[in-house]
């Protein structure tokens, strides 16, 4: 194995560790932030509180991913052998398609680079995938107070 790609997968296990760790302190942050704010105080049949519930925990998980798609783009925009990103912004972008796994292929980096793009992607499906299962339990928790409120009735 050309000691490049060694190098190449090591600083992908970085990354992919620090994006979890932001995943999973992120969650335990906002989990904290459901206890504090929704534990004793039951959810009333999607009004107001509980729709600003779902949209504010989705702009937060988003919120995460999209900053661990930023640290990619730093990687791609600081490796000094990756050439292909005159600035931050065409970094991050690249990043962006590549950690939703869109994969829009209108920038490419070179192949001696390109198993980065991959560990991001699997990173990326990852992350989001926690994501979706963190959304999905908060809407687990919103139907089914909902629907003890409607079984009482």
């Amino acid at each position: 194995m050309p000691m490049h790609m060694l190098f190449n997968i090591f600083i992908g296990l970085i990354v992919i560790g620090i994006t979890i760790i932001i995943q999973a302190y992120g969650t335990k942050f906002w989990v904290n932030h459901l206890i504090k704010n929704y534990y004793n105080k039951p959810l009333v049949n999607f009004d107001k509180r509980t729709v600003r519930l779902l949209i504010f925990t989705a702009l937060f998980l988003l919120s995460l991913n999209f900053f661990e798609a930023i640290i990619w783009g730093f990687t791609y925009y600081l490796l000094p052998g990756i050439t292909e990103f005159e600035d931050l912004e065409k970094a991050i972008y690249f990043s962006l398609v590549t950690f939703t796994t869109l994969g829009y292929g209108d920038i490419t980096i070179s192949s001696t680079n390109r198993i980065l793009s991959g560990l991001e992607a699997m990173n990326g499906v990852l992350l989001l995938g926690w994501t979706t299962a963190m959304m999905f339990s908060v809407l687990q928790i919103v139907m089914k107070n909902t629907l003890s409120k409607k079984k009482k009735e």
